[in-house]
């Protein structure tokens, strides 16, 4: 008799830089979310699949959990209920230095629902045995149904635990995606990600908060990807900061962004950026629905 096939969704979910995207990629084996030191890298909720012959997961990286200022914000806190809602497990990633408080309403919310719940505490890289046996029986106390484990998604160390714990847990399913499908994103998404990666990591203070990136063009021949990307921005001041003297700064985020786009697509890539000034576009329900933000 065959064993049955399990399936099932495993949200990743927590406060911002506590690493949710470190352990989303470790865990799928791809580059799927983006990676910065600034908060609120992520925006999208972003699955990626993994798939053995016996079981499948859907891993689900989704924004650090704030307080809305703007309807963007609101839209990223959206995704959030959302992946509490319709979960199989939560993967709840915390670290080494926050208090277990920081977010006391989603903890309290996490100790209601009724699916598995794994309290990852990453970074434990940097910190020392004693604080993390500490925060182990604080978790412990706080979340009594939960499972912790103490990890360093960074190291990849102790994730084959967190796996393993997931597996257990999987509920009895067909797979929900075809086995070879590794996430439920297109190319042009990712493309727009990556160039917003590398605004992240040139630019500083309020820039990268102000910025979109939106793909017009994504265009397959046989040598290369042909790519057309607008970079919105919300004030004439920013544009200017964006192209940099004499484009300078443009020139070398959007170089930056071609050599990730080919080693991730493994083609070569043509790319052509534009920089346009859309002072409301966080707050625009129509722009936000054009960027995927809203349904």
């Amino acid at each position: 008799m065959s064993k049955e096939h399990k399936a099932g969704f495993v949200n990743i979910i927590g406060n911002p830089n506590v690493g949710k995207s470190t352990m989303m990629n470790a865990m799928v084996g791809e580059k799927l979310s983006i990676v910065t030191a600034k908060a609120q890298t992520t925006r999208h909720r972003i699955m990626g699949i993994v798939n053995t012959e016996d079981w499948q997961i859907v891993y689900s990286d989704t924004p650090g959990i704030l307080k809305p200022n703007y309807r963007l914000q609101e839209s990223m806190m959206n995704f959030v209920d959302a992946a509490i809602g319709d979960a199989d497990i939560i993967l709840y990633v915390t670290d080494t230095i926050e208090k277990w408080d920081k977010n006391a309403a989603y903890v309290e919310k996490l100790s209601r629902i009724e699916v598995p719940v794994i309290v990852a505490i990453n970074k434990i890289d940097i910190s020392d045995q004693e604080k993390v046996t500490a925060l182990m029986a604080e978790w412990k106390e706080r979340l009594p149904k939960a499972t912790v484990i103490p990890v360093s998604a960074k190291e990849r160390f102790n994730l084959d635990s967190i796996l393993d714990t997931i597996i257990g847990s999987l509920p009895v399913s067909p797979p929900w995606f075809d086995k070879d499908a590794f996430t439920d994103r297109n190319l042009r998404f990712f493309a727009s990600e990556i160039f917003r990666e590398k605004i992240l990591e040139n630019y500083r203070d309020e820039i990268p908060y102000s910025c979109q990136v939106e793909i017009e063009q994504f265009k397959e021949g046989e040598e290369r990807y042909e790519i057309s990307a607008v970079i919105y921005v919300m004030r004439d001041s920013q544009k200017g900061i964006i192209i940099g003297k004499g484009g300078s700064a443009l020139k070398r985020t959007a170089t930056a962004a071609r050599m990730e786009m080919e080693d991730f697509f493994q083609k070569k890539v043509f790319l052509t950026t534009f920089v346009k000034v859309d002072p409301d576009w966080r707050d625009k329900k129509m722009e936000l629905r054009k960027f995927g933000y809203e349904e």
